[in-house]
């Protein structure tokens, strides 16, 4: 099954040749993120199949959304799933390291920047697998995110993260540090008795007070919260 396109409401997904499948993480930040009105550009740091950048094109008629991606067959592959979807015009991926691509890209800045990134962390005995790769933080560490992200965030963009509960903290004293601020965090858990399994985190560079919810995505097993049914309905065919 997971090596078969997955149909959404207004696109498909192929996901054979990625490492990472579609998963709720990635939905969860595709859904949740709030486009800022005035955005013109977006930016999608490690886009796997390219399931983020396809929800915020249906999201908004934003004509700039691009995506960067390290792995050879995940660039292949969100390419071709950019290409085949009713947005492939405003829809572009690059092929490099985010340390690369923030060096030729000074200057440049994006009104709106969005990652699901590598979370777990790096494991030196490890060899190193496209899945590892799209898992693990060596692929991606924590400051070089942060501190890219600073130098390609519009004055008044921001950046929209989903994380590990348990990495939250030590990413908010990161960010601090190069001035991103968080506007806004939902902790997300499965069921109500379940504890917090992930943090959905707004940044920008105001400093404001911190709007917090809780989300949960499931009220029993496959029955599913009105609050999630009301944020992924435009995009599951069925819940």
């Amino acid at each position: 099954m997971a090596n078969k396109p997955f149909q959404f409401k207004e696109f498909s997904i192929a996901q054979d040749k990625c490492a990472m499948k579609i998963g709720t993480d990635g939905v969860l930040l595709g859904a949740w993120v709030t486009i800022p009105p005035t955005a013109n550009s977006i930016l999608d740091i490690g886009a796997g199949t390219g399931i983020i950048s396809l929800m915020l094109a249906q999201r908004s008629d934003i004509e700039l959304i691009d995506a960067l991606e390290i792995d050879d067959d995940a660039f292949e592959q969100a390419t071709e799933n950019f290409e085949n979807s009713p947005w492939g015009d405003r829809l572009f991926c690059y092929h490099a390291g985010f340390d690369e691509f923030v060096d030729e890209m000074q200057g440049e800045k994006y009104d709106l920047i969005v990652s699901n990134p590598p979370f777990f962390p790096s494991n030196e005995s490890l060899e190193t697998t496209s899945r590892e790769t799209a898992r693990f933080q060596f692929a991606l560490p924590f400051e070089e995110l942060t501190k890219g992200v600073a130098s390609l965030l519009s004055e008044d963009g921001h950046f929209c993260i989903i994380l590990p509960k348990e990495a939250e903290q030590s990413f908010l004293e990161l960010a601090a540090s190069n001035y991103l601020f968080p506007n806004k965090i939902t902790e997300v858990k499965g069921n109500a008795e379940a504890k917090v399994k992930r943090s959905l985190i707004d940044f920008s560079f105001q400093q404001k007070e911190i709007e917090r919810k809780v989300l949960v995505l499931e009220e029993s097993r496959h029955h599913y919260t009105p609050e999630y049914r009301k944020m992924v309905e435009a995009f599951y065919l069925k819940l």
